[in-house]
Parts: structure tokens; C-alpha cells; sequence
């Protein structure tokens, strides 16, 4: 990810960790300090041959590979770790040198996706593992000093509530290839990506947290239902394998407004604008196919956005 992309990722964090009330425990001008040590040690890291190891803050965004230190100055009540790969990673997290007071309050819990508003990334929907397997708390951990948590996607994230100064714990951050990816958060408003199933019964998104323009430029399906992009009122959820595109300002899928469906096979290009704080192209498969579907997607210029009208449902998402 690129430093500039990583900044305005970051931004966008903090915009929602402050609606869902994390930024009541963390300064305005310590978070921005963040990003700019976060931005000054990745150049660092790009001109040095060396295992990358920096401070962990308590409001913070991870994208690369390395050691991350936290060590509370003062009782730290809300903290939260975004850690993001390529969309073709899963991450691995392991805790070390951990010193903190469960009995008193004190956690470390990592979660096997994001949670933003409330919302998960991915949705119970679209995950394979029941919600209670997502969490792993350090304080319920067998494993003496440390913990392990692998996710399952591209994105994980941690939270942690440490009270006496000078607690804290070291985070490892490991990404490993994943041959099939499932349930994206894209790093970038723009860019392609093919999404395959094959022969199993789950559905996979990719989230693209900015109104974008979406083209579907092949899409190739076990069970050819109809011969057109239709609304999603008028649905291809009978045909157990199709793909959705959704439309929302939050980050689970199950949530979002369903803007449109194809459930056949094509290799032209279709194309829908979603003027949302996030954009989703969503592959439902029924496991009895190899399922796939390949697309791009841009940034919307702010002339295309659309204009906010009442009782309307072909512009359900607002736009500041």
C-alpha cells in the first residue's frame, strides 16, 4: 500500500473509531502524531534491511510485517489496532512480553475481521467460523504470556484496555498467502480483482470503503438464471449462485442496501455507480460449482455523487 493510500485509510479509521465513541479516550494531535510516525518509520523500514519493529499506538493502523510495542503512560480505556494486508493475505498475531492485570480489567482481545460502528466486517453471513470463534482473549488464553490468532481474511484487527502505566505487550504482525481469497477490504478506492469459489458453499465479499464505480467485466456461474442486470426487488436469491452488489455507510454486508443482482453467466461489461461510504461486490455460491466473477472499480468524481432525494430508494446513501 502506498504511503499516501495508507494515510487516507487511516483518516478514514479515525473518522469512524470518533462515531463509535473510541475517540473520547484518545487525543486528536496524539492520532495525528501517529500516522505521521507510522508514515516517517515505513520510510525508514523501505530504505533498511532489518525486521521492522516500532511503538504500538493506541489508535493505530498496521499494513506491514513486523514487531509493534505498546507500553501504556497513562490508563488507556479504548484502544484499537487495525491491521490490513493485500487482498491475496491472511494475517497472522501473536502477543508477547504481556504484562497487564486481567483481575483489574485490563484485556487484549483480537478479533478475526474489523469492527467498526458496532458493525463486523466480515458479516456472521458471510463468515465460516460462528462469532465466539472470532475472538481470541488473552485473558482466557491457556498459552503463558502470549496468545495466537490467525484470521481468515485480509483484515484483523486488535483491541485492548490497559490501566497502570507502564503495562503493555509486544505484537507480532505476519501476513501469509492465501490461494483463495474470501471477504476483501480493499486498500485502494480503485483497482480489479477476481474472486473464485470453488465448489464450496459460502458466499465472499469485497469491500471497497469509498463510492466507486463498478464494472463487471466476466462472471462465470454454475446455473444461468436470466439474461439481464436486474434489481435486486426483483432477485436471483432462488438461483443458490449469483452476485450482488450492495450499497451502505457501514461495514456489514447483511446491513447494506442490495443495489442489483446478475445471476448469469457473462463476458461483457455491466456496470453500476454506488455513491456509499462503502461499495460491495458480493459472490453467493451454492457449492455445487466453481464460481467466479472479475471486476473493476474507480473512485466516483464528486459531480457523480449522487444528490440526496426523499422517498427514493435508488439514492439511499447521502452524501456530506
Amino acid at each position: 500500500m502506498s504511503l499516501a493510500l495508507r494515510a487516507q485509510l487511516f483518516f478514514f479509521l479515525i473518522s469512524l473509531s470518533s462515531r463509535m465513541g473510541l475517540s473520547r479516550y484518545i487525543e486528536d494531535n496524539e492520532a495525528s502524531d501517529g500516522l505521521y510516525s507510522l508514515l516517517n518509520l515505513d520510510q525508514k523500514r523501505e530504505s533498511e534491511d532489518f525486521i521492522f519493529r516500532r511503538p504500538l499506538r493506541c489508535l493505530d493502523m498496521l499494513a506491514t510485517d513486523g514487531y509493534f510495542t505498546f507500553v501504556a503512560s497513562r490508563p488507556q480505556l479504548a484502544c484499537a489496532a487495525f491491521i490490513i494486508a493485500e487482498p491475496s493475505d491472511v494475517i497472522s498475531l501473536e502477543l508477547s512480553d504481556v504484562s497487564i492485570d486481567c483481575g483489574a480489567g485490563d484485556f487484549i482481545k483480537m478479533f478475526d475481521g474489523w469492527i467498526l460502528k458496532g458493525e463486523k466486517f466480515p458479516s456472521s453471513q458471510d463468515h465460516q467460523l460462528p462469532l465466539h470463534q472470532r475472538y481470541t482473549d488473552y485473558c482466557s488464553s491457556l498459552a503463558p504470556g502470549g496468545a495466537t490468532s490467525h484470521s481468515s481474511q485480509n483484515v484483523a484487527m486488535i483491541f485492548f484496555r490497559i490501566h497502570s502505566p507502564d503495562s503493555g505487550f509486544t505484537l507480532a504482525v505476519k501476513k501469509l498467502h492465501n490461494p483463495f481469497p474470501c471477504n476483501i477490504m480493499s486498500q485502494s478506492p480503485e483497482g480489479s480483482f477476481t474472486m473464485v469459489i470453488p465448489h464450496q458453499r459460502r458466499n465472499c465479499s469485497f469491500s471497497i470503503i469509498y463510492p466507486v464505480e463498478i464494472r463487471l467485466t466476466e462472471l462465470s456461474l454454475g446455473q444461468a438464471k436470466s439474461n439481464e442486470l436486474s434489481p435486486q426487488r426483483s432477485g436471483c436469491s432462488g438461483s443458490g449462485d449469483y452476485v450482488e452488489l450492495l450499497g451502505g455507510n457501514g461495514v456489514d454486508t447483511s446491513k447494506m442496501f442490495p443495489v442489483a443482482d446478475v445471476c448469469f453467466s457473462l463476458s461483457g461489461l455491466a456496470q453500476m455507480k454506488i455513491g456509499c461510504d462503502n461499495s460491495v461486490v458480493r459472490l453467493v455460491s451454492s457449492g455445487n460449482y466453481i464460481n467466479r466473477v472479475s471486476f473493476q472499480y474507480r473512485l466516483m468524481e464528486h459531480n457523480e455523487l449522487p444528490k440526496t432525494r426523499e422517498n427514493s430508494l435508488d439514492n439511499f446513501c447521502t452524501v456530506e
